[in-house]
């Protein structure tokens, strides 16, 4: 494990690391990811942790910024590591909602980093130490290296043997992505989601490691991998994981690539380009290859014990949650280091919050996510528990006294029944949470209900398109309150298993249903769904969204005039508030003189699917431009940012009105993207929730 190879480059993934930090690690919106000043609920690992002051926090991220650049140019290499990993433990300690497993892979990887010799080969601190220039690595450094990203493949497949992903439940909505449009000239949607989302996924990520190792199959697995990644960066927001990923692929070549692929270059390139001879530097860090009896040196021999036990610790922590049970709900512990990637979807139906003060026994409800920018805590007890603290210390200011906080979350996992996954009737403020005791207050999930999503599919597809459905289990003893929205006309509730009890609240009636039994409620009022059997209940709801179904019977009359007027087929004079269909082609002023709401929203539909249309259809030129322009003023913004605050700490705080400028400077987006901003479709009338 200490034979001499050539130096380790490692420089493309520290640019991408250093690139990151702007984007997913949030430099260029931190003023908003961590609102200086206001009552915000914060979840940190530990809970001591708690953000810096604003101008300071900006800091922080250039300490890290630079320690990134610092270990890319290789320029104070050890006190680059030890800037960046400093900060970036912090940064993610501070903040679990934030966790994801590649976000846990650039940290360990900048600890595997402050260990070895990565700045032997092409750097800064090579130049003004002969000594180090050009010299050898030892082996150990490689096998970290490859170890962990043989990990990063092998445990994600391992995960994905679980029976939701081989039975294609997990990430079934992506066959409907464009990108495999080309599958779905030979296949149909469902196959291409178990045999190609889900089949391909699995045996890819098993065997990725197996081949990117072996020369015969290494550029199989090139090919390979670099496909599944490109395909991952269109298909999630996940940052520069994927660019990484590619990035560390060529770790599984000879070590002596980058000599080899700059020889190829002409002779007048040479003196820009890394060095390319042969002749290197031998290294304390290494036994000489050639010796038959090395003599080992205490260095070498930490090398082989930290190689050693550092991959049976990667091993063996993706399995570690019976250890730290408090953080495991439905899915086994923090989310980040267990390397289960993609293998959980969620979606949630029904989220309430109760609270009631422990003085006068007023009961009243709160905004979910009120106090917070995240969403993640619906699903971890351990964040629950977070927030449930944090919103008990924030009532008082609002004059409720000693609050107790309910939570009633409903959640489906893997196109699963909408399930409650916390105890409804448990004060979180006063519950008991340990890190390392299972949760007392989280509901079971129901996986013996699981073969019911066979019969899901059969009932959704024999639905029209305007009519919805959703699935509901609960346990005994408890009792799901609902509110029908008024745009819900026609709303029923019929039993699937189990037996219920429903009260309509407002005419104080009873109606007990039984499997098969089926009962219309009111829209615009509330009702109470009891299960009264000793199993728990299922039961399901369908429904119409009838405003919306006439809204759309409204749009296709309309589109049928607008067709008729542009071929010359509509005789008839129009009455005023229908005059701007004729004008509609001419650009937003026909929208803006539309006087009828209908034809108004008409109008700014039709605009708007025109430029979904035109971005769609859009060259890559044009597209490469779009997605320039875009990250130029998201990475302006964040050193714009970060050069206020850094002023704001050299000479202090200017007056408010330069500030305000300042800011405002800073936030100035491309024109077309101002001009757009308002337009997201929020006119659209979408799926109103049970």
């Amino acid at each position: 494990l200490t034979i001499a190879l050539d130096a380790v480059d490692h420089s493309p993934s520290s640019l991408l690391m250093a690139i990151d930090i702007t984007q997913e690690r949030g430099l260029s919106h931190l003023d908003y990811k961590y609102l200086d000043g206001a009552p915000v609920c914060r979840f940190p690992l530990f809970n001591f942790l708690q953000p810096l002051p604003m101008d300071w926090m900006y800091l922080v991220y250039v300490v890290m910024f630079l320690g990134a650049l610092g270990i890319m140019f290789g320029c104070f290499y050890r006190l680059s590591c030890l800037m960046f990993i400093s900060t970036y433990w912090y940064i993610f300690f501070l903040d679990k909602t934030t966790w994801n497993n590649h976000s846990y892979l650039y940290g360990i990887i900048g600890f595997q980093l402050i260990l070895m010799d990565g700045n032997r080969y092409w750097s800064i601190d090579g130049l003004w130490k002969p000594s180090i220039r050009n010299a050898h690595v030892p082996l150990w450094n490689y096998t970290v290296l490859r170890a962990q990203i043989f990990i990063v493949y092998f445990i994600a497949g391992v995960k994905k043997l679980d029976a939701d992903w081989v039975e294609g439940y997990s990430m079934s909505y992506l066959a409907h992505h464009w990108l495999f449009d080309p599958f779905k000239v030979i296949l149909p949607v469902d196959l291409v989601s178990l045999l190609v989302v889900h089949g391909c996924g699995l045996v890819l990520d098993l065997t990725a490691g197996y081949l990117l190792f072996f020369d015969v199959t290494r550029p199989y697995a090139f090919f390979f991998v670099s496909y599944f990644h490109c395909m991952n960066s269109q298909l999630f927001s996940i940052g520069m994981f994927p660019y990484t990923m590619l990035a560390t692929s060529p770790l599984f070549c000879y070590p002596d690539w980058p000599r080899r692929f700059f020889a190829r270059f002409p002779a007048f390139l040479r003196g820009a380009l890394p060095f390319t001879t042969c002749d290197l530097q031998p290294s304390t860090s290494c036994t000489p290859p050639v010796a038959k009896t090395p003599k080992l040196r205490l260095r070498h021999k930490l090398g082989a014990i930290f190689t050693v036990l550092y991959i049976i610790e990667q091993f063996f922590l993706p399995y570690s949650h019976f250890i730290t049970q408090g953080y495991n709900n439905w899915t086994n512990g923090l989310y980040g280091y267990s390397w289960d990637m993609m293998v959980h979807s969620r979606s949630h139906q029904h989220v309430k919050i109760t609270y009631k003060d422990g003085k006068t026994g007023e009961i009243g409800f709160l905004n979910p996510g009120v106090f917070t920018q995240s969403r993640r805590w619906k699903d971890h007890g351990d964040m629950l528990k977070q927030y449930a603290t944090c919103l008990s210390q924030l009532l008082p200011r609002y004059n409720i006294s000693e609050p107790e906080i309910y939570f009633d979350i409903w959640v489906s996992i893997n196109e699963r029944f909408q399930q409650r996954i916390f105890d409804p009737r448990v004060d979180i403020v006063k519950a008991d949470w340990s890190p390392f005791q299972p949760n007392p207050w989280l509901m079971p999930l129901l996986v013996d209900l699981s073969p019911w999503r066979t019969k899901f599919q059969e009932i959704e597809g024999s639905l029209d398109n305007q009519t919805e459905i959703v699935f509901i289990a609960d346990f005994p003893g408890l009792h799901l309150e609902n509110f029908v929205s008024e745009d819900l006309g026609n709303t029923s509730v019929q039993v699937l298993q189990g037996k219920v009890n429903i009260e309509i609240v407002e005419e104080k009636k009873n109606f007990t249903l039984e499997p098969g039994e089926q009962i219309k409620v009111p829209a615009g009022a509330y009702h109470k769904v009891y299960t009264v059997s000793d199993e728990p209940s299922c039961y399901m709801y369908i429904y119409v969204n009838t405003t919306e179904a006439a809204l759309q019977e409204n749009f296709t009359k309309l589109f049928e005039l607008q067709e008729r007027i542009r071929n010359g087929t509509e005789t008839e004079p129009l009455p005023p508030e229908l005059q701007p269909l004729i004008a509609a082609d001419d650009g937003e002023g026909a929208e803006v003189n539309a006087t009828d709401p209908i034809v108004r929203l008409f109008l700014k539909r039709q605009r708007r699917m025109k430029e979904v249309k035109k971005r769609r259809e859009a060259g890559v030129l044009e597209r490469l431009e779009r997605f320039t322009i875009k990250k130029y003023y998201s990475v302006r913004r964040g050193f714009l940012m970060t050069a206020i605050a850094l002023r704001n700490l050299a000479v202090g705080l200017p007056p408010l009105e330069q500030l305000t400028r300042e800011v405002a400077f800073a936030n100035m987006k491309e024109p077309q993207a101002e001009a757009n901003q308002d337009e997201r479709l929020k006119d659209e009338v979408g799926h109103t929730e049970l």
